[in-house]
């Protein structure tokens, strides 16, 4: 009896967190869109992982009409010292984007600020640590502007 019980919770537990979508969504997608949204503008790296992997294969995620565009790093350069800051860019403009379409940019924006601080500071890991001092000042200025500026 207390199998069956269980049994029946787990089904139930499952059922209710089963997302059911339209036709014509995405090859083997069960989430909808404001969830994967919200996976793929964490500040951790496997966020960011999972995000690139997607915006690598867009054919697979282009039934839920994301904005991919980007204009990388705005004004400034992608590459400031030789420092590559181009991915964090793409990342940040994503999540600006596709909030500001879905109408609930402002609620996410010191998230996703967070997400781009995050990112710049994993790119300056990948260089040597004698280096990493100068990439994370010229990558906190980079933060710095997009928390003042940001909004326009």
């Amino acid at each position: 009896m207390r199998l069956a019980i269980r049994r029946a919770a787990v089904a139930s537990i499952l059922l209710a967190g089963t997302t059911i979508l339209p036709a014509g969504h995405a090859r083997g997608a069960d989430l909808d869109k404001a969830t994967l949204l919200a996976r793929w503008t964490q500040p951790t790296a496997a966020s960011t992982a999972e995000w690139n992997a997607a915006r690598l294969n867009r054919d697979k995620w282009a039934a839920y009409d994301f904005d991919w565009s980007t204009d990388h790093c705005s004004h400034g350069p992608e590459e400031p010292f030789g420092f590559r800051f181009r991915n964090a860019c793409r990342h940040h403009d994503f999540g600006y984007r596709n909030y500001r379409a879905a109408g609930t940019f402002k609620l996410h924006k010191r998230r996703l600020d967070e997400v781009f601080r995050a990112d710049l500071r994993r790119a300056c890991d990948e260089y040597r640590r004698l280096v990493q001092p100068v990439c994370n000042t010229v990558a906190w200025g980079y933060y710095q502007a997009t928390v003042l500026l940001g909004d326009a």
